[in-house]
């Protein structure tokens, strides 16, 4: 292909599939083994009778696999694919071939690792939730100093008419800071909590990458090999393989858990591809990867309402979620499973819509189906008093 022409899709496909097939199959033959590790050790997560209602011990370590998933399809973009620095030139630059930003995606993987590993203390140790907080907002750091979140800002400022480019670059970073630190916090939390039945996180995530590679690949079909164009589709198909490598091991009855070091990488993957969506300049793209991954945020507001409305802790545990009010209302796991997936698929194909509609379009659909969920909300009652 010619620089200055349209990217075909038989020519993405063509450059990105090993990714695809690496995560998946490292995954996939991973997460067998890393079961027979977690029983000989004995790491196994414990049934309760509030927040843990699995009738027998189950192997943890599923984290771990879906990390080496996940590491070998973006180490794999390091070897197949050319260098350039995106981040000096706006990812924007032409090229004729797949080309990253080679020192951004390494930041990517340490981010990743560490997130795993943090996400691997809480399974077998229990760590605090400032712990956490403080474990994620160095991740975000280390994120930023490779250029991914530094000027989240100024897309959000142009979408108000404001001229962002006449402000010094110490005042973009300082206001990029909180809110970059907002969607990567958000977006771990977001996975974890989502994590709490059989098979549930694995295939709903599974169905998020594949919203957000339909937004990425229609961003790379009008680009040439950009940086971001490059990032964003090996993110989204790392993601895509490892999860669904994992999946068949943990649908119900579940072979082995994620734990916090699989939801929380995958949920840090879906916070750097909102982040890459930013870095198109344009409010209609991260409008709509948010609305990909509306699931897991509707879930999140969900419980924090129904916390905050029975005064308790809004970062305790407990069983406000949708899923575990469906299931407490006597539905069977699979049907809670069936049910998820289809809300996820339907917020991933409402947020692909701005591949073919303009953005005062699109906000009235976002906004319907905003009032779609919060009907839904009122009419199962799930965010009632307790007492009621």
């Amino acid at each position: 292909m010619l620089i200055g022409e349209k990217t075909a899709l038989g020519d993405i496909v063509a450059a990105y599939w090993p990714v695809l097939a690496a995560s998946f199959l490292v995954s996939l033959l991973a997460t067998p083994a890393c079961r027979r590790v977690a029983l000989s050790r004995k790491l196994v997560d414990r049934p309760d009778d509030f927040l843990k209602p699995h009738e027998k011990p189950i192997p943890y370590l599923g984290g771990v696999a879906i990390f080496l998933g996940w590491a070998v399809g973006v180490g794999l973009s390091l070897v197949l694919f050319d260098s350039a620095n995106g981040h000096t030139t706006g990812g924007r630059e032409p090229h004729a071939a797949p080309t990253i930003d080679r020192t951004m995606m390494i930041g990517i993987l340490i981010a990743g690792a560490a997130t795993m590993l943090l996400g691997l203390f809480d399974d077998l140790r229990m760590a605090s939730p400032k712990a956490k907080l403080i474990g994620v907002a160095v991740v975000t750091a280390l994120l930023m100093y490779v250029g991914l979140g530094d000027d989240t800002i100024v897309v959000l400022l142009r979408s108000t008419a404001t001229q962002p480019e006449s402000f010094p670059g110490w005042l973009i970073l300082v206001y990029s800071v909180p809110i970059t630190l907002f969607i990567t916090l958000g977006a771990c939390n977001a996975t974890n909590l989502i994590d709490g039945v059989d098979g549930l996180c694995s295939g709903v995530l599974g169905i998020i990458s594949a919203g957000f590679l339909a937004l990425a690949i229609h961003l790379h079909t009008w680009g040439e090999w950009y940086v971001w164009d490059a990032q964003r589709v090996t993110l989204c198909l790392a993601m895509l393989g490892a999860a669904l490598g994992f999946l068949p091991y943990n649908r119900n009855p579940a072979k082995i858990f994620m734990g916090d070091a699989g939801s929380m990488l995958l949920g840090l993957n879906a916070a750097i591809l909102l982040l890459l969506f930013a870095k198109s300049g344009a409010i209609k793209w991260i409008m709509g990867s948010v609305m990909v991954f509306g699931l897991p945020i509707a879930d999140m507001a969900l419980s924090l309402v129904r916390r905050w409305r029975n005064q308790r802790p809004l970062m305790e545990g407990d069983r406000s979620h949708f899923y575990d009010q469906l299931l407490d209302r006597g539905w069977p796991v699979k049907r809670v499973v069936r049910v998820s997936y289809a809300l996820a698929a339907m917020f991933a194909i409402v947020g692909c819509s701005p591949a073919w509609l303009r953005t005062r379009y699109m906000m009235p659909l976002f906004l319907f189906v905003m009032l779609l969920v919060a009907l839904a909300v009122k009419k199962f009652k799930m965010v009632r008093l307790d007492r009621d």
